[in-house]
This record gives structure tokens, sequence and C-alpha cells, in this order.
């Protein structure tokens, strides 16, 4: 669904401008040109990213951005500032405040476009992780006390000369973390696989001759699997603004076109390491002990003992937000029939392709998991009807325009799928356990229609 994004700025003409080009580019926008007037609208729905200007009020917009950060509601949600900034420390001091980007005026509106898609996207994932970490605590696991923790490893590339730049001062700057440098064939020629890194800082502010060569390393350092993970800081000319917005499309985690100072760098470097530290500590979920209690064994997917407390803090979310969320109850049609004639065994692996299918078809936030035989549960925050039924159609046609093999023949076997979904109404429930009891037996009545009306299809609960 498209982000709704908070405009705030004094300006009235800059917030018509701002705004009808976003909605352009299909968000939902909502001006504000005051800071109790954009609070005001928080309190009444919170918002998936704010951009704010730095004007006469800087004080109180750097107020502003901290009180955000600080709240437990708020903190997750992106800030891009934007402003005159007269110097390098202005940026500086934006960023420390709470600000996730900040722009100078006059922004290019690619850049601004590909900004905003690059930090939903990390919102996503940091909303993801909390979630998944307040699932746990319900179920009553902690996560160890973090003991000695190793240097992060920063590695440093630029076209020509590394050193003898105004990087060679982030060691001081920055404590617990390691930093060596690296030649652009080193990083092509895989050279750096050898060594476990968690930042790369592509320096081409003093020389890039092409856009192609940005656009090539970041997506070899994406497809492999040693450097896959790695945050990806790439700092530019000022001239370089078409490559900036492709480079965050294309995986870059940050990118900085302008004059900046070390310290922006050294602030920069920070976030990164701690979002990488994170998305590792959401992907170490998935080794841990916990999981064999939580997920399923024949599919790897969560089950219901831990899809239960996961969909009451969902519709705690949904409650505090109100929005919306879908849940969907699949069942495979006539299941039984490739048990009886080709076994339990091309059953099972029947299931885990589904499985896969599924989950390869599904947002990071959404929540999938199988909650009996042949029978899954799907998730899906900030969901309306419209997304909620073409997500299921969707899910439809991947199991049933596609056959599965099986076997060792590799037998040709095709399913059908059924799915029943219900909508909470996004209000404030009285009882989030009958709320979510009523949701998933509607969801359950819906499938009984979906599959009495021929299966096959998706069927939306009437409640």
């Amino acid at each position: 669904m498209a982000g709704d994004i908070l405009i705030i700025d004094s300006v009235a003409t800059n917030r018509i401008v701002l705004k009808v080009k976003l909605l352009a580019a299909q968000y939902r926008v909502r001006p504000c040109a005051s800071i109790a007037e954009a609070e005001f609208e928080i309190a009444a729905s919170t918002p998936d990213l704010i951009i704010l200007d730095i004007g006469t009020t800087c004080a109180d917009v750097l107020a502003f951005c901290r009180k955000m950060k600080q709240r437990d509601a708020s903190c997750v949600i992106p800030i891009i500032a934007t402003g005159g900034f007269a110097t390098p420390l202005e940026r500086v001091s934006a960023l420390e405040a709470g600000a996730d980007d900040v722009l100078s005026k006059p922004f290019d509106d690619h850049i601004l476009q590909a900004r905003i898609r690059s930090l939903l996207r990390a919102r996503d994932a940091r909303q993801e992780l909390r979630m998944r970490e307040g699932t746990r605590t319900a179920l009553g696991f902690a996560e160890a006390s973090a003991g000695f923790s190793a240097p992060s490893q920063i590695v440093i590339t630029s076209l020509g000369r590394v050193q003898g730049s105004d990087l060679d001062a982030l060691p001081t700057m920055m404590q617990n973390v390691k930093i060596s440098e690296a030649n652009l064939t080193d990083l092509v020629s895989r050279q750096i696989n050898r060594v476990s890194t968690d930042l790369f800082v592509l320096d081409f502010r003093a020389n890039l001759p092409e856009d192609t060569v940005l656009y090539r390393l970041l997506s070899e350092l994406r497809s492999r699997s040693a450097t896959r993970h790695a945050g990806i800081l790439a700092l530019l000319p000022p001239n370089a603004r078409h490559a900036a917005a492709m480079g965050l499309d294309l995986g870059a985690n940050d990118i900085v076109c302008s004059d900046v100072d070390i310290a922006e760098v050294r602030h920069r470097c920070s976030v990164l390491l701690q979002a990488k530290q994170e998305a590792d500590s959401l992907r170490r979920t998935v080794e841990t002990s916990l999981q064999a209690a939580i997920t399923d064994p024949l599919t790897g997917l969560f089950n219901r003992r831990y899809a239960l407390p996961h969909l009451a803090r969902l519709s705690e979310e949904s409650r505090v937000s109100g929005r919306q969320f879908a849940i969907m109850v699949l069942d495979l049609d006539h299941f039984k029939s490739i048990n009886d004639t080709l076994g339990h065994k091309a059953g099972d692996d029947v299931l885990r392709q589904v499985a896969q299918r599924l989950q390869g078809n599904l947002r990071a936030v959404d929540l999938l998991a199988r909650i009996g035989g042949e029978e899954f549960l799907v998730a899906i925050p900030n969901s309306d009807v419209v997304h909620a039924r073409t997500a299921a159609e969707r899910l439809c046609k991947l199991i049933g325009e596609t056959p599965f093999f099986v076997g060792p023949g590799h037998e040709e076997v095709r399913i059908t799928l059924s799915v029943g979904v219900s909508l909470n109404d996004g209000g404030e429930a009285e009882d989030v356990v009958d709320d979510l009891s009523d949701l998933v037996n509607a969801a359950d009545l819906a499938l009984y229609a979906a599959k009495s009306g021929g299966r096959n299809k998706v069927s939306l609960s009437a409640a």
C-alpha cells in the first residue's frame, strides 16, 4: 500500500508543491503548517514518514525530532529534514537531533522519491524486528544479554587513492570499529569476501567518471551472500544526483551528494552500523533454539504458538494507529487425495513447496504461519479490503496456476488454494483477545464459504 507522508512547512507554497509531487507518486499526503498541527495529526493517525522544513523555528523543529525519536510509538518513523543548511554542521545538528536524512534546498525530486522509498523499506525492517522482539517476550523468551562485542568492520574504497582524505579521521571518532581500505578491483573481484564486512563506505567524491561504476559495484555487493547484508554508504560528487537516486534503488543504504563535514559521515556510519546489528539480530532468531518452539519443523514457517501472540501485538498496533489489518486462512483443496495416491512423503514435499511459494510472495512485515495439516495463516498489517482481496487472489493464482513436482520421478501435482479473509475495524477493541478470536473465526467462516462455493476461491468475511 502507498505510504502516508506528513509534510511540515510554514510556507504554504512549499506545502502545495510538495503535496502535488507526492500525490503523483501515489502517496497519501497530509500537509501541516506548524509543529502543533503536526502533533495533532500524528495523534490522530501515525504517519509512515515525515518531511519537515527547518526554517526560522529551527530550535523547535530539532526539539520535535528529538521528541519523536524518544517516544516508543514514533521512534521508527523516518524523518527527512529539508532546509538551507548554511553550514555543514547545521546538517549534523539535524541528524543528531533525530532526522534520518537531510536534503539541502533546492533538492532534486528524484533523490527525494528514492530517499522516501529507501527509508520506508528500512522502517518496515525495523518494525518487523520490534514486533518479533515483542512476540518473543510475550512467549516468555528473553534474548541473552550481550557480552563481548566484536569490533564492527568498515571497508573504505575509492577510485583513486584511499589514504589522505578526511576519512582518515574516522578511526579516532568511532568506538569499537576496525577500518580497512580496499581498492575497487578487490571489491569487484570478490577478494573482499574473505573478511566479514559490516559497512562499505564508497568514496567517489573526487572521481566518478561514469554512473555505471557505482551501479555495477552496488549490484555486485548486493548479489553476493558474503556482502548482501552489509551496510553501504556512498559519498558522491554534488552533481551526481541521478546516480544518487538510482543508487538508493539499487541497494545503497545511504547516499550523500553534498559537501559534508566528517562529523556527518561519522554519524551516518554509526546509524548504518546500528541498523546492521539490528538486522543481524533479526536473522539470528532463525538460527536460535527458540525457533524450535515457534516454527513448524516441516515447512520452517512460524507455527500457531508464535502466530497468536504476534496477532495480539498486531491488533494492539492497529488499535494505536487506527489502521486495519487483514487475516487470511488458507487451505489446500483436496489435499488428502495427494497423500492417498502418492503417499505422505509426496504430501510433505508439496507442503514445503507451497510454503516456499507463499513466503517468497509476501513482504517481510507480513506474517505467514502453518496452523494445521494443510492450513496456513497470513496476517497483513496496514491493509484494507481492496489490498487484502488482491493479495489473496494473487496467492491463489500462485498455487493453482503452476504445478508442483514431487518424488524421485518428479511427478507433476496440481493443487488449488481456498482463502478466507477478515479485517478488523481499525478501532479500539475493548478486549484484544475476544477481538482476535472473532477475526480468526470470521476468516474461518469465509474459508468455509470459499470451499462451499467451489474451491480455488477467495471469500471475504461479511463482518
